[in-house]
């Protein structure tokens, strides 16, 4: 989107170049890439990048408000609440879509929201790869309110470990050896020295938990938590000794209540000029008159599970629990990426920090998605090219 960079990028770009990138990734993290890397980073001009820290200043005054949670509490659902939730999430991960306005200028529009930590550590990576196996103009960078990947990496571990010794702090997760995002957990461990543990491998005596590492049980002080409820939910019989709704004297990094209030359930309280309508389905009294143009998503699903892009009146009319659905209005992805062989769609990620004492949000980078399909998601892009996870490349 930047011409300038994208010309001095796709210049110097080669299939067998790719490939000796992705053969760097595999030979200092060998296995652990499971999901596919996008060809090229995101050049995003300043004209946009304003915008989207707008767009994001939006959503966070209305986390902000003093009736926030008050507001959510319907999107905990029964039996997930965790105790000692914190004030405020400590991550804030927003989805854009780049489109085009009526003035025919760049846009993002708002997709999805999450109280949640999303590829931090690989967002520390990912540009620095690029920069190892191409050339990338001075004039972008990967960080926003940070000034390079050094202070970066130290607000991260300030904001996951505070004081503590850092095997004392777990990144917790379900069967991470088998999660596609584990090359972010090994990443985690090399910047801040954290290590994946699985939760049926977590022992609980009374309101202390611990796990082994190298013949040792180690206390557990602080959870970086990355599990979803929804995947827990695939294994009714795990039986863990350790429950997340447990009382437990940890202090969790990432509180798991957040993930929910600030999610799909938020996007109808937003109002933006950088956020889509949306409505609760079940608060409809009648459908908009456009059907075509919305789109039906879960209100309690991950990764695009059961988002349904072509809708009747007569689909919604038959769903039984209306409750658990919201309507929003479709936008528009305006292909802006150049590849070899045209452009391609586009979504920004922009990642928060929230440290527990800060007044606001810090925004420290981005994420990127690339796609040519109908949906973002990897389902809509098998055997494609120049689609996948990448890093946006601010303008300075």
């Amino acid at each position: 989107m930047i011409p300038a960079p994208r010309q001095l990028f796709n210049a110097a770009f080669s299939p067998q170049r790719y490939q000796e990138m992705l053969a760097d990734i595999n030979q200092q993290l060998p296995g652990q890439l499971d999901f596919r890397v996008a060809e090229t980073p995101v050049f995003v001009p300043a004209e946009l990048r304003d915008k989207l820290i707008r767009a994001g200043q939006d959503i966070i005054r209305v986390i902000q408000q003093p009736t926030f949670k008050q507001l959510t509490e319907g999107a905990i659902p029964d039996r997930q609440r965790v105790p000692n939730e914190d004030a405020h999430a400590e991550f804030l991960t927003f989805d854009f879509a780049v489109c085009r306005n009526n003035a025919g200028e760049l846009e993002p529009q708002l997709i999805e929201m999450q109280g949640f930590p999303s590829l931090y550590a690989f967002q520390a990576y990912l540009p620095e790869l690029f920069a190892r196996h191409y050339p990338i103009a001075d004039s972008v960078s990967p960080f926003i309110d940070v000034p390079d990947s050094d202070a970066y990496k130290a607000a991260l571990r300030k904001l996951i470990l505070a004081d503590e010794n850092p095997e004392n702090v777990i990144l917790l997760e379900l069967f991470p050896e088998r999660q596609k995002t584990r090359i972010d957990f090994a990443l985690s461990k090399n910047y801040w020295g954290i290590e994946a543990v699985s939760l049926p491998d977590i022992r609980k005596r009374g309101r202390q938990l611990f796990y082994e590492k190298d013949g040792r049980e180690i206390v557990i002080k602080r959870i970086y938590n990355r599990i979803i409820f929804d995947e827990l939910a695939r294994y009714p019989d795990l039986n863990p000794e350790f429950n997340l709704t447990d009382e437990v004297d940890v202090t969790w990094v990432g509180h798991p209540n957040w993930f929910f209030r600030i999610s799909k359930y938020t996007l109808p309280l937003i109002f933006s000029e950088f956020a889509p309508p949306s409505y609760y389905l079940h608060e409809l009294n009648t459908y908009p008159a456009d059907l075509e143009n919305y789109v039906l998503k879960p209100l309690f699903s991950f990764a695009g599970a059961g988002v349904r892009l072509h809708i009747t009146a007569s689909d919604l009319d038959a769903l039984p629990d209306k409750h658990n659905y919201l309507l929003q209005r479709k936008v528009k992805y305006e292909p802006v990426v150049q590849s070899p062989d045209g452009l391609v769609k586009c979504e920004i990620r922009l990642l928060y920090i929230w440290p527990p004492t800060a007044p606001e949000p810090k925004l420290v980078a981005g994420l990127a998605r690339l796609s040519r399909g109908e949906m973002i998601g990897v389902d809509f892009n098998k055997n494609m090219d120049w689609v996948g996870g990448t890093t946006p490349l601010f303008e300075k």
